[in-house]
């Protein structure tokens, strides 16, 4: 059975560890602390979003709680995802990072917590960082767990230590950095693609294929691309301070792409990465 596409932001995927993960969040990547995030989070929340997505890298862990705390919406109705450094690997040091994140958001949980890159000492270590956030899990203090910027080769190593396969494996992904292999093996195994980047941070948007496909349909090249991850079955995490890019990101449920138009997207891959670091070469 084909899977069900979402039919509004706030809709979106039921995880293979129980939560249902929304389609659509809002990335905070180099979003200014302070006032500046809190905008941009209120703004989302308003315009639909229910989906935040930070990291302790992105030293805005807290704005993001205060925004969420303001907004009035349920603590339930609002996914956040947070994120454990590479400096943090390890057993202890994983539990503690997690332990600052969750003081610093003042959420009482975490939605789902990743860990953001591959990078650590050796193979144990990773594992040992995993092995931390299955605990977490089992304790309560987040909904779900999984990883970032995995290769295929990285998820097989996890899968060779550990039972508990990842809910989330969040990588960049627009049809530029397209990666069928990677993409077809998280989806044999249950494993959801989040895809950071997803406007290619705005390298890529004056590409004609885009301005054409986008001309058909009324819509922006950011909408295009994004409603191309929405119909691959990844959740999309468009990143903005602006208002009313922010509401244009979300747009998304009332046309589809046609299928000749997903084909000329997808023969777009093997372009450059945006993100500086290329996974496939941590070890």
């Amino acid at each position: 059975m084909t899977e069900a596409l979402p039919a509004h932001p706030a809709d979106g995927y039921r995880l293979n560890q129980g939560p249902l993960l929304p389609c659509v969040g809002l990335g905070v990547f180099q979003v200014e602390p302070g006032a500046t995030t809190q905008r941009a989070v209120r703004s989302a929340l308003d315009a639909g979003y229910r989906h935040i997505d930070t990291a302790r890298l992105y030293a805005n862990e807290e704005d993001v709680g205060a925004a969420v705390r303001a907004s009035g919406l349920p603590r339930d109705e609002v996914f956040v995802t947070t994120k454990l450094w590479h400096t943090d690997h390890g057993a202890e040091a994983a539990r503690a990072a997690f332990r600052a994140s969750l003081g610093r958001m003042r959420l009482g949980y975490v939605d789902l917590y990743l860990i953001h890159w591959p990078t650590a000492p050796s193979p144990e270590v990773r594992a040992d960082s995993w092995r931390a956030l299955e605990r977490l899990k089992a304790e309560g203090q987040c909904r779900a767990i999984g990883v970032s910027n995995y290769t295929v080769r990285h998820l097989e190593e996890l899968r060779g230590s550990s039972e508990v396969i990842p809910a989330v494996n969040q990588v960049e992904m627009h049809p530029f950095v397209y990666d069928p292999e990677l993409v077809d093996y998280c989806t044999r195994r249950g494993i959801r693609i989040e895809a950071y980047s997803p406007l290619t941070r705005g390298r890529r948007l004056d590409h004609p294929l885009l301005a054409r496909i986008g001309a058909a349909h009324g819509r922006s090249p950011a909408q295009v691309l994004l409603r191309w991850g929405l119909q691959h079955g990844f959740v999309v995490l468009p990143r903005s301070v602006r208002e009313e890019r922010i509401r244009e990101n979300v747009r998304l449920f009332d046309f589809a792409l046609a299928a000749e138009e997903m084909e000329a997207l997808d023969g777009l891959r093997g372009g450059d990465r945006v993100t500086q670091i290329d996974p496939r070469s941590i070890p």
